[in-house]
């Protein structure tokens, strides 16, 4: 079993048949009898996808059990669907400093804030992060851009002069990206 959590809410026969099945599914079965329960359950669980028969919760990973009787596999298969969207959402944002970037909109955003990035930019974030010492042209010219390092070329600084304008003029931070005597670095 991994750390996937079904929470059943209102369903108490969906609940006892899943519970049954628990041995063999790949997540826990948990229930939820009232609204109460359901908020408390929320709080203290993580990865939770909402089995429900009520329509539009205030909650994001749901699905509505409105067709019955339905059978257990197509059920199962739904379940195991929507928690794979849910794990591959959840492994596609990635939080740097005050930002949050999402690889499949390539986006970044902060607050209500966001911003359109380009692949190469997205790179470029994701390589200057991962480094704790700053980067130079020659290293993100090889590593991100895939450029022999002998190519003399001027696309890293024009790239990074146009990413630090976007979020000067976006977000009004100047000090993202900033610029060392040794190289680049994200503050």
């Amino acid at each position: 079993m991994n750390n996937q959590n079904l929470l059943i809410y209102q369903l108490p026969h969906l609940h006892e048949i899943m519970s049954e099945l628990e041995d063999y599914l790949n997540f826990k079965v948990i229930e939820a009898s009232n609204q109460k329960s359901l908020d408390e359950q929320i709080k203290s669980i993580s990865n939770c996808l909402i089995l429900t028969k009520k329509k539009n919760l205030k909650f994001k990973n749901y699905i509505v059990i409105n067709e019955v009787p339905i059978k257990i596999s197509k059920l199962i298969e739904k379940i195991n669907i929507q928690l794979l969207k849910q794990k591959f959402n959840d492994q596609s944002e990635i939080i740097i400093n005050n930002y949050k970037i999402n690889l499949n909109s390539r986006e970044i955003y902060q607050d209500d804030k966001k911003l359109k990035l380009t692949e190469k930019e997205i790179q470029t974030i994701l390589y200057l992060s991962n480094n704790k010492k700053p980067t130079t042209s020659d290293e993100l010219q090889s590593k991100v851009w895939r450029y022999q390092k002998d190519l003399e070329t001027h696309t890293v600084e024009t790239h990074i002069y146009r990413l630090r304008k976007k979020f000067l003029n976006f977000f009004s931070d100047n000090n993202f990206i900033i610029s060392e005597k040794d190289g680049y670095k994200i503050k």
